[in-house]
């Protein structure tokens, strides 16, 4: 699925990404479901703010998994017509010789090795392999908005929010002599949002500011001047519309490229509103109608979810880590919706 913020500074980009959701305050099912266009109280989770990072953050020991775009070299011991360099294709494959294509992507180096020995085992006997990473293609992150140089960074090892936000270059202004950013947004897959207050951790010393990130994060640093809302689940364009005075959720949704195909044609659309701690959910029929929601107003930092067709896992983190950070993390698998 593709993943695009939207920002008036930056280009949308889509990037093809498939990753899980975090652990899960509750799941509800059909029961649980409340009446359409009802608004609940948002319960506060009581989980710890170091286990939050731990859910977000990849282990600082993580093994480094193979992508497309990597280099990789081949040493045979004894076998030098096997040794050899390969560039892990698009499908996330490399081509053997006599057994032809085998998918390496999402691999670590040991596993790759074993992959690569079975594929050979027919037609060679006593084989051991080592696994090289020459270059690193597919650890990229991408950084977006009020940035000097907005686009796709590419790292040796695991990147940090710290690099990628330094990378992309800090955008001074009158008001901002520095540049730094007050906060920014970390987009992963098309359901987890990170929201970070940068400055504040960094003026507090906390070590939260510089988290690791995962392959293909996106991390969004809106001016201070921008305000938007975040589109999350099944629309095509998921992540950080921009709002107007003249949005609207219709509007809001057909900036986020309309429903994507896991939406079914008739999906129930939850508006999460941070600033008053509250849950909506409303029918697409609904929301199709003149004046079926005339009275609803988006406000900054509002996150409206899409989820998939035939589920129902509308539960979330929205948790303050600490003062200055919150997290959201959205399921949208599991249950009948």
């Amino acid at each position: 699925m593709r993943f695009a913020v939207r920002s008036t500074r930056a280009a949308s980009i889509g990037l093809a990404l498939s990753l899980g959701a975090f652990p899960l305050l509750a799941q509800q099912g059909p029961s649980a479901v409340p009446p359409p266009d009802q608004v609940a109280n948002v319960p506060q989770l009581k989980l710890s703010p170091e286990k939050q990072l731990q859910n977000f953050e990849p282990a600082a020991d993580e093994e480094y998994q193979l992508g497309a775009g990597d280099e990789i070299s081949l040493d045979f011991p004894g076998r030098p017509e096997l040794s050899k360099k390969y560039m892990i294709g698009p499908d996330g494959r490399i081509t053997l010789p006599i057994a032809g294509p085998l998918l390496v992507a999402n691999l670590t180096r040991p596993a790759a090795a074993k992959a690569i020995i079975d594929a050979l085992s027919a037609d060679y006997t006593n084989l051991t392999v080592t696994v090289n990473i020459e270059k690193y293609g597919s650890n990229r992150v991408t950084v977006l908005g009020n940035v000097l140089h907005p686009g796709v960074l590419y790292f040796d090892t695991t990147p940090t929010l710290l690099d990628a936000v330094s990378r992309g270059g800090l955008q001074s202004t009158p008001s901002n002599k520095d540049g730094l950013p007050d906060r920014c947004m970390i987009y992963r897959g098309n359901d987890q949002v990170l929201e970070v207050d940068l400055r504040s951790l960094l003026r507090s010393g906390s070590a939260t500011a510089d988290i690791r990130l995962r392959r293909n994060d996106i991390v969004f640093i809106p001016s201070q001047a921008d305000q938007f809302v975040t589109v999350l689940g099944e629309v095509k364009n998921p992540g950080a519309i921009p709002l107007t005075p003249e949005s609207t959720l219709p509007s809001v949704l057909a900036q986020a490229g309309g429903l994507g195909e896991g939406a079914g044609s008739s999906p129930n659309v939850q508006i999460i509103q941070k600033s008053s701690n509250t849950s909506r959910i409303i029918p697409w029929k609904q929301l199709m109608t003149p004046s079926g929601i005339s009275e609803l107003s988006l406000k900054p930092g509002d996150v409206i979810i899409i989820p998939k067709s035939g589920f129902y896992k509308a539960t979330y983190f929205l948790q303050r880590i600490s003062p200055m950070t919150s997290l959201l993390s959205l399921g949208l698998a599991g249950g009948v919706f």
